[in-house]
């Protein structure tokens, strides 16, 4: 899977985010947006995943050379982002059966195996409105990583995890992140440490 993006901008009411943007992500590789806080890391993943329309430019997305129309990435990317909500009202069981209603389990885990991984064995039939934050992060992330999906979106993968959650999710990289197209949206070296190429926003600003 590869994403072409050609003179992507955004700008929100007179004010360009971003401008003319020129970029390719490829198959198997990952990469790391970087800015500071409000720079439009976000927004510029939106785009990326189709969910956000560029205010000018184009992107191209293709799948073993051919293009695949934008309403249809969807099906070929899993995306874990603090903006993205978890349906509270369901159990953690009832989580895992709903995702994965649209997506293939990655390598087949099955539910008890992705709350093993999660290590909330005790948590499987408490509603996810009684997690702590801490806990939708996890669960979020585990919803992506273990999506069988070519392309991986992550957008401050790290957010309200503690030291050992970062090295809980340093290890989730090294087991489901391999051979995928990667993209973190990231100011925190921990979070992007192994990718193999960065975009800085400021690049493209006015």
């Amino acid at each position: 899977m590869k994403i072409i993006l050609e003179q992507i901008s955004r700008r929100f009411n007179r004010e360009w985010i971003f401008k003319n943007i020129d970029y390719s992500f490829d198959a198997g590789k990952s990469y790391a947006i970087l800015g500071i806080n409000g720079s439009g890391k976000s927004t510029l993943l939106q785009v990326i995943s189709g969910s956000l329309s560029p205010s000018s430019g184009q992107l191209i997305y293709q799948l073993e050379g051919k293009e695949i129309p934008v309403e249809q990435v969807f099906k070929h990317l899993s995306i874990a982002a603090p903006y993205l909500e978890l349906i509270e009202e369901f159990t953690l069981f009832e989580i895992l059966d709903f995702h994965f209603q649209f997506k293939v389990r990655l390598n087949n885990l099955a539910n008890e195996q992705l709350i093993k991984l999660l290590d909330m064995e005790n948590s499987a039939t408490k509603q996810i409105k009684y997690f702590s934050s801490g806990m939708k992060q996890r669960v979020k992330l585990v919803l992506a990583l273990c999506s069988d999906t070519p392309i991986l979106l992550l957008d401050e993968p790290t957010s309200n995890l503690d030291e050992q959650g970062i090295e809980w999710y340093i290890s989730l990289i090294n087991q489901f992140a391999n051979n995928r197209l990667v993209i973190v949206c990231s100011n925190q070296a921990h979070e992007y440490e192994f990718c193999d190429y960065q975009l800085k926003l400021s690049n493209f600003k006015n």
